[in-house]
């Protein structure tokens, strides 16, 4: 951090306001039409004094257009020539919602929303500040009388954050500290980088002796110079705000010379090669800094963080740039590099031992279940994706040997993998979907692939939003628009329900049926789970891809196919994608029927034209007529073709073109199959306590650690082969405790259905505060197929206000059958209660708190 002192002070803008002529000292403001957090960004001379890591603002003015959807609060402000080497920028929000549980303590609180803040504080209590968006900041307040003593906290969401063990740059495991002291100024400083990812942010008053008063509270939030190049809208709101929520999560994460994270104090804050690849992606349809991708493909290089499948991320990254850059120079610098990750990836083909693939339970969740079935095979088929690509990168460069090569590689690994009448049975989401997204697989395979992993909304459904990018791709590669764009907004869709300004590390859509809107979330095989991470942004690039259906096929955008999918549900879209010759725009409004295309100068496009199942009486390109069933009579078109889904406008040359076309019929209804899950939400009782006989455990139970020495008291029943805690797996161990003896207390479990007096507290927990250790799961394997009740004993023994969430999958497949359920108020015990028919592994997490636990379990028979 440098010793320069800046001066700073405040402008207004509402989301929506009208910036082009905004001057020092004026103050605009504009409703947003929809549910999208307001914020107030503040930039011009006040008295305040204190040293900043980086320069105000500057270089540029809000001269973009109005976005009422993006949460960012400098979608409109351009920088003149944003270039990779630009150091960080700083601007400053101010709260739009202030909040105490003891107001009267403080007087004039709202005060803090406007310019003339000044709260009188009179007794100790805490304030809570919602500056309406996630960014990288940090928090300052202003006072010129403080007494007493205070504390200031910040987090992602409306609790004071807490994370894993101290990260190794002497980081805070509790966002909550003492601040420093500059003159009048407090800033909260966690570690040696300043900033971390904030959304929310309090003043804790500790100590009270006289009153005193608050002149300011503001978030100083750190920028990448970047702009918005492109952009994307449509006749689903939602959808749009996708696209630019995701954006804005990418675009917050990039530090001074990588793409990171804000979220310094996890730990692990450097650039993850995989979580790049989708990164990179949506920066280069949303942004257009190709020189800042290039460094970071630069920069990671020869480090796949010890995983293999991201070695090929980075290859996918590559050849993404590649394709929208034109940049010969970077491919050809790194052929040699290419083909040693593939030569690798081949050498270990027969037996990759995959450690990592991602969250999700069916790849392994996390680093829990290493070398799985599923993982191997998506392994398989990333590198034979790679393989094609990169010999279709040679071609482009007229290296035919290793495009031979390499396409005969690829054309091997498919053929043997896709070997059969039934070759896809054995495989799950991941590895069907990677088979897809080769290109390899045939229509006919597709139609029987899709009922078996991706008709299912919640099947269809990854843990993880990176590998959801792959599922997504795949879905348009079988034209399933439609169910990908469900999927969107079942995924990242009830995250913005949630409130998010950012997009999470893991989500599920049941999250949000059991959270609080910007509630904590489950802590679970990921560590504490990231609520701004740059992995999710693969939505914003398969909607520019795949919606706005913009996509280079020549490198550098030499050539280019224009083909909108509007699915059954889209009326209208809008967009533009930056290349290196100037952006590519449409307009496409199926009920006028009019479809407008800008080509950038040296470019040569296909546009198709959407046929939406419906026929086209008429078509016609900038006032002339065409024959669709043939060449078109424009001199300028060569050729018009067709297939189901377009009419396709062959060889449009670089300028703008007006395509006007007259349907006839309407577009088929697409049925939105709902989200439906095996088993039942489970039943709670809170009523029993320890007291378990005489309504539960008639086939059988197991008191976790009753006696302790990790000595469980059992009788299971005869068609239960084993309860298996998930101890010695590498993460997300299980840890025996034992909380008390001879107890005549009746939350404890009674040893047996008699109820004796004396009674023991076992329990199973989770281990704080080490990295991915806040969770832990229980396999209960049958030995055959049977209905049965299940209940699970939870009890807070030492009153500690617990909050956990429960997770159901099928043991055998993994797939996710109940809804997540969280747990709170268990102090006097809680069960849950599940009815089931099949083998089943249960997770437990941890919902911010030190540990979750588990005392019992309790099988019967089903009434």
């Amino acid at each position: 951090m440098t010793d320069r002192m800046t001066r700073r002070g405040f402008i207004e803008l509402g989301a929506g306001a009208v910036a082009s002529q905004i001057m020092p000292g004026s103050a605009l403001a504009s409703p947003l039409p929809h549910s999208l957090p307001s914020f107030r960004l503040q930039a011009v001379a006040s008295d305040v004094l204190i040293p900043e890591p980086y320069a105000l603002l500057n270089g540029g003015d809000f001269s973009g257009p109005v976005v009422a959807e993006s949460p960012d609060p400098l979608v409109r402000y351009r920088w003149q020539s944003p270039q990779a080497s630009d150091d960080l920028q700083v601007y400053v929000l101010k709260p739009v919602q202030a909040f105490s549980e003891t107001p009267d303590l403080f007087a004039n609180l709202d005060s803090v929303l406007t310019d003339q803040c000044q709260v009188s504080i009179k007794g100790t209590g805490s304030i809570r500040f919602d500056f309406g968006v996630e960014t990288g900041a940090w928090l300052e307040i202003d006072s010129p009388d403080l007494s007493g003593s205070i504390e200031m906290s910040i987090s992602e969401y409306d609790e004071p954050e807490i994370v894993n063990s101290t990260p190794k740059d002497g980081g805070r495991r509790f966002k909550t500290s003492v601040p420093r002291v500059y003159g009048n100024t407090y800033r909260l400083e966690l570690n040696k980088a300043l900033y971390e990812g904030v959304r929310f942010g309090w003043l804790h008053v500790r100590n009270f002796d006289r009153p005193w008063h608050l002149t300011g509270v503001r978030v100083v939030c750190q920028v990448k110079p970047t702009n918005y190049n492109g952009s994307f809208s449509c006749s689903d709101s939602m959808l749009t705000r996708i696209w630019y929520t995701a954006a804005h999560g990418v675009k917050a994460n990039l530090c001074r010379d990588y793409f990171g994270a804000i979220l310094n104090d996890r730990g692990d804050r450097h650039s993850w090669t995989g979580d790049a690849h989708a990164a990179q992606a949506a920066a280069l349809v949303a942004f257009g800094n190709w020189d800042f991708i290039k460094e970071n493909i630069d920069r990671t290089a020869t480090d796949n963080n010890r995983i293999e499948s991201y070695a090929l991320c980075w290859v996918l990254s590559l050849l993404d740039y590649y394709q929208h850059s034109g940049d010969t120079a970077t491919l050809e610098k790194y052929i040699s590099l290419v083909e040693t990750i593939l030569q690798h990836a081949n050498s270990i083909y027969d037996n990759p031992r995959i450690t990592f693939y991602g969250h999700d339970e069916r790849l392994g969740a996390c680093f829990e279940e290493p070398n799985r079935f599923e993982t191997k095979n998506a392994y398989r088929m990333r590198f034979a994706r790679c393989c094609i690509e990169f010999a279709a990168a040679m071609d482009s460069i007229g290296k035919k040997e290793l495009q031979d090569r390499y396409k005969l590689l690829a054309t091997e690994k498919v053929n043997a993998f896709c070997n059969g009448d039934r070759w896809f049975e054995p495989y799950g989401l991941h590895a069907l979907a990677e088979a897809v997204n080769t290109g390899g697989t045939t229509k006919p395979e597709q139609e029987t692939i899709y009922p078996l992993q991706f008709a299912n909304r919640l099947d269809r459904l990854s843990y993880d939003p990176l590998n959801q990018y792959f599922v997504l791709q795949a879905l348009a590669g079988m034209d399933r628009h439609d169910d990908a764009m469900l999927s969107i907004k079942d995924y990242w869709g009830r995250e913005l329900d949630y409130g998010a300004t950012t997009f999470f590390e893991v989500f599920t859509p049941s999250w949000t049926e059991c959270l609080r809107k910007n509630g904590p979330v489950p802590n679970c095989q990921v560590g504490y789970t990231s609520l701004a991470h740059a992995w999710s942004g693969g939505v914003t690039a398969w909607i520019s891809h795949e919606v706005l259906g913009i996509k280079p096929t020549a490198p550098g955008f030499r050539t280019i196919d224009i083909t909108p999918h509007c699915g059954s549900s889209l009326a209208w879209v809008s967009g533009s994608m930056p290349t290196p010759r100037g952006p590519v725009t449409i307009n496409f409004d199926s009920r006028k029927g009019s479809f407008d295309v800008t080509v950038p100068r040296g470019s040569v496009a296909r546009v198709g034209v959407p046929i939406a199942g419906r026929s086209i009486k008429r078509l016609s390109l900038n006032g002339v007529v065409l024959e669709t069933t043939g060449a078109g009579s424009n001199e300028r078109i060569t050729r018009a073709t067709r297939d189901t889904d377009f009419i396709y406008l062959h060889d449009i040359p670089s300028g703008r073109h007006t395509i006007s076309i007259q349907y006839k019929g309407t577009t088929p209804y697409f049925v939105n199959r709902p989200i439906v899950y095996d088993m039942k939400p489970a039943r709670e009782d809170a009523t029993t306590g320890g007291d378990w006989g005489a309504n539960y455990g008639r086939h059988g139970y197991v008191l976790f650690n009753y006696d302790g020495d990790g000595r469980n008291t059992e009788s299971l029943p005869p068609y239960v082969a084993a309860v298996i805690p998930a101890k010695g797996r590498p993460y997300g161990n299980c840890h025996y405790v034992h909380a008390a003896s001879s107890t005549n207390d009746k939350r404890a479990l009674a040893r047996d259905r008699r109820h004796g007096e004396e009674r023991n507290v076992g329990l199973l927990c989770t281990a704080p505060p080490p990295a991915c250790q806040e969770t832990m799961s229980i396999d209960i394997k049958l030995l055959k197929k049977q209905r049965y009740r299940l209940s699970f004993y939870f009890l807070d023994w030492e009153r500690q206000n617990l909050r956990q969430v429960v997770e159901i999958f099928d043991l055998d497949t993994l797939k996710r059958i109940a809804p997540v359920q969280a747990i709170r108020d268990f102090s006097g015990g809680k069960y849950l209660v599940y009815q089931s028919d099949r083998s089943i592994r249960m997770r437990i997490n941890q919902l911010r708190d030190e540990t979750a636990v588990l005392n019992g379990l309790f099988f019967d028979p089903v009434s």
